[in-house]
């Protein structure tokens, strides 16, 4: 599949069916994750795999968002190690792991399970929940399952801007604000 075809039938899943994916899809997911590019590769992702009923279980004590998902990756990153830019200190990190979690969600539908980014999540709850340590730092939880039979795409899903209303050369100075 194209990868333009792969990113544009991509989706976020919001009811997963109870079929557990296999160890080899998720260590193809996993190295999707880890060979994605970070700064300076500095490569300060760390994920938590939630795979087991346990693990899934204590999810609902740090965000409602939940769809029956059978695995979970809580793509955060350790700023011991994330780049800062030198000029204003701003920490690559976030930006790293969103990266990381892009890869991951697009080997996760080229290999047929669904996916949704959760960003809604209590990070002390996370913290606590997991026996997070302090310097790595929670970004996004992936929820992962194959798709249940009447998972279907939000209906804003197609519902794009036009690349003219996003997309400027050599200048933001002719941008109209775009409400609609």
């Amino acid at each position: 599949m194209d990868f333009l075809e792969l990113a544009q039938k991509r989706y976020s899943v919001r009811k997963f069916s109870n079929k557990k994916v296999e160890n080899e899809k998720l260590n193809l997911i996993l190295e999707a994750g880890r060979i994605a590019p970070t700064a300076v590769n500095n490569q300060p992702q760390r994920i938590l795999v939630l795979n087991n009923e346990k693990d899934l279980d204590k999810l609902s004590l740090c965000t409602p968002y939940r769809f029956n998902e059978t695995l979970a990756l809580l793509v955060c990153y350790d700023e011991n190690v994330s780049w800062k830019r030198t000029f204003d200190k701003k920490d690559s990190g976030g930006i790293d792991a969103s990266i990381v979690a892009t890869h991951m969600m697009l080997e996760a539908a080229n290999l047929g399970i669904g996916s949704t980014w959760v960003g809604h999540f209590d990070p002390d709850s996370i913290r606590t929940t997991f026996d997070i340590p302090e310097h790595i730092i929670p970004v996004a939880l992936l929820l992962l399952g194959y798709p249940s039979d009447e998972a279907e795409p939000h209906p804003f899903h197609t519902k794009k801007l036009d690349l003219s209303k996003t997309t400027f050369y050599g200048s933001f100075s002719n941008e109209e604000t775009v409400h609609e």
